[in-house]
């Protein structure tokens, strides 16, 4: 606004004056012309005059002419040598002694050569501008002198002109002093609210809801300045309440990330860690290091670091949107992952935030799906093998049948029905395991152990004494029923006799021992003060004995021992049978076993009638099992 007005004001200024030198001129040039015709007039009449040295008569008329008119200054006669002999208001006349003043008017040196047209000119006076003008005095052709007359500039036009300068001047100052007044008053009642404003508009910008503006003005900027205070108090308020919720919101955030059981890592634009949760610390070998606000890069293991380098900055640049990767860790344990990541982009999907790292311990996984091929390939295995000797022998019957003996045939018969047998026995077991692995409910009741054990040893008594080795049992007296289901009972009872009977020379003893043992019962959050008796249940023998090393593994499915000794076949499930029928009874399978000497597989069961009295009172089972630990179902199946 200053310079707009600085700029208006020069122009009109400039325009004023310009306007006044314009008038000046004109005034000046007129007084010229008025100058040089009144001198051309007087210089015809007083040319005679002083042509004839008739000076009187020239004084009197001068005198006249100069008293009849306001606008001469003056009038001066000069001889032919510019020496002056007569003037108004100056005369020689007037000077009459020794030291008489010669004046003369200074003409040009060849004036009287060229003396047909006036002279004229302007000086300052301290009584004002003065036009003068040089008339030559010509009678008959012949240069008598110079008349000079001063002219006075027209009053009007310098009353006018001055008016119209000191007005200009006058407007110009008064502009300017209602500018400077402007400005201090926009300082004081605009420019200071404004800036306050401005401030304050900045501060809530930056999060500051608490900023305010306490300036006593009415009108629209006191109305403005109430709304800015009114929607800075809103805000506080909403910002307290988003808070709250935000930080609700925040917990429960961090409450589910931290107790899931995949690893999660969210990582900014610049791979720095912005969230890391435990079970990541736990598979990455994090625990107690501070990460947030680290590079990622520096701290993953060298295997997943190698993988995850290139993506990552992929990720970040926007190159791509996810990606999937499977990696052994060796440190801090061996384990396999799952690292899937993806990008975190803003909510128009237009810019990348950072990236998000989801971890999963596939370890499990991969064992059961390598177990899964282990026990297909097994299973392929084992029924290729008996199904090629049925086969071979039915083929050598059919082709060479005339051919053979009567003894060769049978003995062909009899190889291909044993292994059809072995082939029964496979797929049974098969069968059996998929059903004790599956969900399948199994009723449960009292049992009287002595009759399964009973009931094997009449089965497994032939073959005992074929093999020559002494197959006993030892069952204490009154034996209470325990809880299981009979037919399941049965098949442990079979399984483990005939692993015994199988790895024991002949020459060797197997036994069946089963008494009443005190034990401890645990149920869920209650540790009881009575506890109940359970019937332990041992299956002896003086076999080949089993090594440290096996143990560990000799209920897993298709492992045999004979992997190691070669010298006897099965099927390799017989054991894992036997676990998982001791599992369903809540309750686990022991050994202990010693190379050479023998082994002893033992396992408890819960008598009926305490079980099922503590049953009706207490609540659910935990089924923690350990060795003298024995564990009944909340409910009988």
């Amino acid at each position: 606004m200053a310079a707009a007005t600085l700029v208006v004001s020069l122009i009109m200024s400039g325009l004023t004056f310009w306007a006044v030198n314009t008038i000046q001129q004109d005034a000046r040039l007129n007084d010229t012309r008025f100058g040089r015709d009144l001198g051309l007039l007087l210089a015809a009449n007083v040319a005679p005059l002083i042509a004839d040295d008739n000076r009187t008569e020239l004084a009197r008329f001068t005198h006249r002419f100069y008293s009849s008119t306001s606008s001469i200054r003056y009038m001066l006669y000069a001889d032919e040598d510019g020496n002056i002999f007569f003037g108004i208001p100056f005369s020689e006349s007037e000077v009459q002694n020794s030291l008489t003043i010669r004046r003369r008017i200074q003409l040009p040196d060849n004036y009287a050569e060229h003396s047909e047209l006036p002279m004229v000119r302007q000086h300052l006076t301290p009584d004002g501008e003065v036009t003068d003008v040089f008339v030559p005095l010509l009678h008959e052709g012949k240069y008598l002198g110079v008349l000079a007359i001063g002219i006075n500039p027209n009053p009007t036009v310098v009353v006018s002109s001055n008016l119209t300068r000191d007005v200009t001047i006058a407007v110009f100052v008064s502009i300017w002093v209602m500018v400077i007044l402007g400005a201090v008053f926009n300082a004081l009642t605009i420019t200071k609210p404004i800036k306050e404003l401005l401030v304050g508009v900045k501060n809530i910008a930056a999060g500051n809801f608490r900023q305010r503006i306490d300036l006593p003005l009415g009108g629209e900027l006191g109305e403005l300045i109430l709304s800015f205070n009114d929607m800075a108090e809103r805000l506080e308020r909403y910002e307290e309440q988003n808070i709250e919720e935000l930080t609700a919101e925040k917990a429960k955030l961090e409450t589910l990330v931290s107790t899931i059981a995949d690893g999660a890592v969210l990582l900014d634009s610049s791979m720095h860690v912005v969230l890391v949760n435990p079970t990541a610390r736990r598979i990455f070998g994090w625990d107690g290091k501070n990460l947030i606000g680290a590079n990622v890069l520096h701290h993953l293991p060298a295997s997943v670091q190698v993988e995850l380098n290139r993506p990552l900055y992929q990720l970040t640049a926007g190159d791509r949107e996810g990606a999937e990767f499977r990696i052994t860790l060796l440190e801090p344990t061996s384990r396999t992952v799952r690292i899937l990541l993806t990008t975190v982009f803003d909510q128009y999907r237009e810019t990348v935030k950072g990236v998000a790292i989801t971890v999963q311990d596939i370890t499990r996984e991969v064992e059961l799906n390598e177990a899964k091929s282990q026990f297909i390939s097994n299973v392929s295995h084992e029924l290729r093998t008996p199904l090629f000797n049925i086969k071979s022998f039915i083929e050598t019957l059919h082709e060479y049948g005339e051919e053979l003996t009567e003894e060769e045939r049978c003995e062909f018969l009899e190889t291909a029905n044993r292994e059809t047998d072995r082939l029964t026995r496979l797929v049974n077991d098969v069968l059996d395991l998929s059903r004790l692995e599956s969900c399948k409910r199994y009723h449960f009741e009292a049992v009287d152990v002595s009759q399964p054990i009973e009931q094997t040893l009449r089965t497994y008594q032939l073959n005992a004494r074929d093999k020559g080795i002494e197959l006993s049992h030892e069952i204490e007296p009154d034996l209470p029923a325990v809880v299981g289901n009979y037919d399941l009972l049965l098949q442990v009872f079979a399984n483990l006799v005939g692993n015994a009977l199988k790895f024991t020379e002949s020459g060797g003893k197997v036994a069946i021992r089963a008494y009443v043992l005190q034990s401890q019962f645990r149920l869920k959050s209650v540790a009881l003060q009575n506890q109940p008796r359970t019937v332990r249940i041992e299956i002896s023998d003086t076999g080949i004995g089993i090594d440290q090393e096996d143990q560990e593994a000799i209920f897993d499915r298709f492992f045999r021992v004979e992997n190691r000794v070669h010298t006897l076949e099965g099927t390799g499930l017989g054991l894992s049978i036997v676990r998982n029928i001791i599992e369903k009874h809540y309750s686990a399978v022991h050994l202990v076993s010693e190379v050479g000497v023998g082994t002893t597989f033992w396992f408890d069961l819960a008598v009926f009638q305490e079980a099922a009295s503590l049953l009706g009172s207490l609540p659910a089972v935990d089924h923690t099992t350990d060795a003298n630990v024995a564990s009944v179902p909340a409910t009988l199946p």
